[in-house]
C-alpha cells in the first residue's frame, strides 16, 4: 500500500499497456509520488500482441515480452500489486476497494481497465474445446490444445481471429474461418486490401467462409460440431472465438462516472470526476469526428502516457495519431490515422510482390494510410498525417516518388 507520508498517492487500475505506461509516466513526472499499479493477474504485466502469434506457435512465452521491460515495473519505481481484483471505488473517501477487503487510498486515480471478450451464447466461456484469447493463461491453454489439434475452427474474420488462423496454419493444422460479414476485415480495410489478405490465407490452406452465421452447436466428447447458416455441419477438435471485445467500463459506471459505450474522458484523459483519469480500450475520447473508442496497443500506450502524466500534475492533451499492426504469415499489416467514413479520394500506390499501400484523402489532406510490408512508407505517411500537409494525389500514387520527398517539399 502506498506510503501516505511520501507525497501524492497515484493508483492505476489495470495491467495492460495503458495502465503500465500511465504508472511509469506518473512516476517519471512526479518522482516524489507513490505510484501503485493494480493488476488482477498473478504475473508481471506482459504484451498482448504475441499471444495470438508467437506464443501460439511456440516461438515465445508471455514473460519474454514484459511491457515495462525485462526488469519489470520495479525498475521504474512503480509498486505492482498482483491479484488485486477491484470491486469498488469510494470516491468520497478516495479509496479503491479490492475483493479481499484491501483499500488503496489515492489522490489521483487512473482507470485502465481494458476490454472484455464478446462472448457468443452458442459458444460460451468455459465450454469444452472452446477458447477465447485475452490473457496469457488463455494463450497457454490454446497453445496446449493446438499441439494435438487436427482441425481448428476460428469464429471471426477480424485481426485476432486471422492471427490465430495464421498461427494454426503455420503449425500445419487444418483451419477454417467463419465470418458473418460478406468479407473478412470489414472494419479494418477496404475491400481490395481485404481480398488480398484473404488470398494469402487461402494460399496457406485456410478455408474462409464469409456471410456465414452459426445456427447450432453440439458438443461431443472429442469434438465440437457447428451448424452454419449455409447448411454446412463442421466438426473441429478446437474452436477459437475471435468476435471482438467490449469496453470493461462496469467499475466506472458503478462508481457514477460518465460512461457511454466506454468511459467518457476529455482531451486531458480526465473523467467526469476531476481526480480520476482513464485510458486505453475502455475509454471514449474526443477525436476529429466526435467521441470514439480505439482498441490497439499504440493507442493504449500513448493515451496511458498522457493520463499518467496528467494524474501526476501535468496538463497535456491527447492528440496522438492512432495506428495498428498485425502479423500474419509474412505479411506485416499496418494502418495509421483516422479513416473517414467516406474519404474524398482513395489512392493505391503500386507495389511489387506481397506489398501494398493505400491512402485516404479528405479535403486535400492525407488522413489515413494502410500498408502491407511497407513500414518505411508508412513512417513517412504518419508524419504527413500528423503535420496535416496538403498532398498531391498523383505524387502519392507514383511509386517512384518517395513519400519523404513530400515532407521535404512542404518545408
Amino acid at each position: 500500500m502506498p506510503d501516505q507520508q511520501s507525497g501524492k498517492n497515484i493508483v492505476v487500475i489495470g495491467g495492460g499497456p495503458a495502465g503500465v505506461f500511465a504508472a511509469i509516466e506518473a512516476k517519471r513526472t512526479d518522482p516524489a509520488a507513490s505510484v501503485l499499479l493494480l493488476t488482477d493477474e498473478t504475473c508481471e504485466p506482459y504484451e498482448k500482441p504475441p499471444l495470438s502469434k508467437a506464443v501460439l506457435t511456440g516461438k515465445a512465452l508471455p514473460e519474454h515480452a514484459l511491457i515495462a521491460g525485462p526488469k519489470g515495473t520495479a525498475a521504474h519505481a512503480v509498486v505492482l500489486e498482483r491479484t488485486a481484483v477491484v470491486t469498488a471505488i469510494d470516491r468520497a473517501a478516495r479509496d479503491v476497494v479490492a475483493a479481499d477487503g484491501r483499500r488503496y487510498p489515492y489522490d489521483a486515480l487512473v482507470l485502465a481497465t481494458g476490454s472484455l471478450v464478446r462472448e457468443l451464447t452458442q459458444l460460451p466461456l468455459g465450454m469444452a474445446r472452446v477458447h477465447y484469447l485475452r490473457t496469457e493463461a488463455d494463450a497457454r491453454a490454446l497453445a496446449a490444445a493446438l499441439r494435438g489439434c487436427k482441425h481448428l475452427i476460428v469464429v471471426g474474420g477480424g485481426l485476432i481471429g486471422l492471427e490465430a488462423a495464421a498461427s494454426a496454419a503455420e503449425l500445419g493444422i487444418r483451419t477454417t474461418v467463419l465470418e458473418v460479414a460478406p468479407r473478412i476485415l470489414a472494419r479494418v480495410c477496404d475491400e481490395e486490401t481485404g481480398a488480398f489478405i484473404a488470398d494469402q490465407h487461402r494460399g496457406h490452406g485456410v478455408d474462409l467462409h464469409t456471410s456465414t452465421a452459426i445456427v447450432g452447436v453440439r458438443s461431443a466428447a472429442d469434438a465440437v460440431e457447428i451448424e452454419t447458416s449455409t447448411g454446412a455441419i463442421l466438426s473441429a477438435d478446437v474452436v477459437v472465438v475471435g468476435t471482438g471485445v467490449r469496453p470493461n467500463d462496469a467499475l466506472a459506471a458503478a462508481t457514477g462516472l460518465n460512461t457511454d459505450g466506454g468511459i467518457v474522458v476529455d482531451e486531458y484523459c480526465r473523467t467526469s470526476d476531476a481526480a480520476i483519469f482513464a485510458a486505453g480500450d475502455a475509454v471514449r475520447f474526443p477525436a476529429p469526428h466526435g467521441l470514439i473508442r480505439l482498441e490497439n496497443w499504440k493507442h493504449a500506450q500513448d493515451q496511458g502516457t498522457v493520463a499518467g502524466r496528467n494524474a501526476a500534475g501535468a496538463d497535456e492533451t491527447y492528440r496522438a495519431v492512432p495506428s495498428f499492426w498485425s502479423e500474419q504469415y509474412d505479411l506485416y499489416i499496418q494502418g495509421v490515422g483516422y479513416s473517414p467514413t467516406v474519404p474524398t479520394r482513395r489512392i493505391r500506390r503500386p507495389f511489387p510482390g506481397k506489398s501494398l499501400l493505400v491512402f485516404e484523402i479528405a479535403d486535400g489532406i492525407l488522413v489515413y494510410a494502410m500498408g502491407i510490408n511497407a513500414q518505411r512508407e508508412l513512417s513517412a505517411a504518419r508524419r504527413l498525417i500528423e503535420r496535416r500537409i496538403p498532398v498531391d494525389p498523383a505524387a502519392l500514387a507514383d511509386p517512384a516518388r518517395p513519400l519523404a520527398s513530400l515532407l521535404k517539399a512542404s518545408v
